[in-house]
């Protein structure tokens, strides 16, 4: 008997791709990072915002590549399956669940606070426009990758077009002698900078996890990233040139420049373009991250990694729509805990930084194991396992969270789909 179970749509195109991959990188980093790292090293910051440009290629070729040699729905957790078992895939999975719902609350956090900024509000209020966000998020992926991608597109449209405003906004008050003295504080502040900076290129997995609804994979994968990881490289360093050369960095000590570099395009007006540049960047971080994610969990409940009770495509939307309700569920629960518990920011950053950091991690290493690469390239995946290996450290004891979700999904199993009994046994 055929197995009639509704599939995930086959609708991601190039362009599609560009918006997922840029979105899914274009984080909350950019609002804060330029600033806070010309402050740690002041214009030498700019060789750490290079070297990373050009270090993320290995890391997004990576994970492409994967890709592209087997496209199946769950990115890392497939990769995982084949090259390291069943049970490190389960790990992955599980790594999953916490990165997104530790990780959907504080950016969701972090744009209510901009708008709060621009207009008071109360604390109850910002966690309940973080909440909203979320759903919001949750509402649009409800209607399926279509919908998905095209709002994406257009979300990721408008946040080039306000990055870019504040650049050209500011590119007149750009002064050279505010690159000089180029390395005030020595070079080692421009490695404390560039691991800071890290976290602005996490998010090159997470379009593996759609992978098995591309068109047309082998071509849209590797032409995606060449544009994207151009793209992103040249808006991230743009900013932080705008940064240094208008010393906005050190307006008022904000580590945010950019309420100070819209202000040259928007007046008094400056805060809110801020606020309204926050909301759309990070909605789009959520939106994407959430038909990544969910993607993830539903391939693991497939094959007995998570409660079989998520393995569920909607009939006419083509979604794991049990998946998205779990994940929005969780979520709305970690935000009301950080909210009664008052966890300091920091703390709740580290926590879905040490999860992305354990899936590249696997990731890089199921690469070395599958990819069979020649020339040059054959060492992008030891450059991205290496790249995660130095990252760990800077979590710290906050890794152990992470750690103990991937025990859970180490151990768990579950009974398989009948599909993929089937499959297994074929």
């Amino acid at each position: 008997m055929s197995d009639q179970s509704p599939k995930l749509r086959k609708a991601v195109t190039t362009r599609y791709a560009v918006a997922l991959y840029m979105s899914s990188v274009l984080g909350s980093g950019i609002l804060v990072l330029p600033g806070l790292a010309a402050q740690i090293a002041g214009p030498a910051s700019l060789i750490a915002w290079v070297g990373l440009s050009i270090a993320s290629y290995p890391l997004a070729y990576t994970f492409a590549s994967l890709s592209a040699r087997n496209p199946e729905s769950g990115g890392v957790y497939g990769f995982a399956k084949e090259s390291l078992g069943p049970r490190v895939a389960n790990a992955v999975g599980w790594l999953f669940v916490i990165w997104y719902i530790s990780g959907a609350p504080v950016i969701t956090v972090i744009a209510a606070s901009y708008l709060a900024y621009a207009i008071p509000m109360s604390r109850t209020l910002v966690y309940v426009i973080a909440g909203t966000i979320m759903l919001a998020a949750f509402l649009i992926n409800y209607r399926g990758i279509i919908v998905s991608s095209r709002v994406q597109l257009a979300v990721i449209t408008a946040i080039v077009g306000l990055l870019v405003t504040a650049i050209l906004a500011s590119a007149p008050s750009i002064d050279s002698m505010n690159f000089t003295p180029f390395v005030p504080y020595g070079l080692l502040p421009v490695g404390v900078s560039a691991a800071l900076i890290f976290w602005s290129y996490l998010g090159y997995e997470n379009v593996s996890n759609v992978a098995e609804e591309f068109k047309n994979p082998e071509k849209d994968f590797h032409r995606s990233i060449l544009y994207s990881v151009a793209i992103i490289s040249i808006l991230y360093t743009s900013v932080a040139v705008a940064a240094i050369g208008t010393q906005a960095y050190k307006a008022e000590g904000s580590i945010a420049p950019f309420a100070a570099m819209l202000s040259n395009a928007l007046g008094t007006y400056g805060a809110i373009g801020t606020a309204i540049l926050a909301i759309v960047i990070i909605f789009g971080t959520v939106n994407v991250y959430t038909t990544g994610i969910s993607r993830v969990i539903y391939a693991a409940a497939k094959e007995g990694g998570l409660p079989r009770v998520l393995d569920k495509i909607h009939a006419e939307t083509r979604v794991p729509y049990r998946t998205l309700i779990f994940l929005l569920g969780l979520s709305w629960l970690t935000l009301v805990l950080f909210y009664f518990l008052n966890v300091d920011l920091a703390t709740e950053l580290l926590i879905p930084s040490g999860a992305a950091i354990i899936v590249y991690l696997i990731g890089s290493a199921s690469g070395i194991r599958l990819l069979k690469i020649k020339g040059v390239k054959r060492t992008f995946p030891w450059i991205s396992l290496l790249i995660a290996m130095v990252m760990i450290p800077f979590v710290g004891l906050l890794i152990l969270i992470s750690l103990a979700f991937a025990a859970i999904g180490y151990l768990y199993r579950g009974k398989p789909s009948e599909s993929e009994t089937a499959s297994s046994q074929t």
